[in-house]
């Protein structure tokens, strides 16, 4: 059995869906990092923050993946289903 914390949710799902929701987060937020980079004619550090979303964006699909299949281990009969 997994452990519940004070959300009501097991920590395992809400730290996942955390770290999904910072990442996506995050990739929103470094779009405007790459046009402001963009805007100073930093070709370099734009590069840099187009890799750190990248880096989000496979990190939140991550999740998702890993969500997916904690959702489907908890209901081994509907998920074959």
């Amino acid at each position: 059995m997994m452990a519940t914390g004070e959300t009501g949710f097991d920590d395992v799902a809400f730290d996942l869906i955390s770290v999904q929701y910072h990442s996506l987060k995050a990739g929103h937020d470094y779009g405007q990092y790459v046009r402001d980079a963009k805007n100073a004619g930093r070709d370099d550090i734009a590069s840099f923050f187009e890799s750190v979303m990248a880096e989000d964006s496979a990190r939140a699909a991550r999740c998702h993946e890993l969500l997916k299949d904690l959702d489907e281990s908890r209901m081994p009969d509907q998920a074959a289903a």
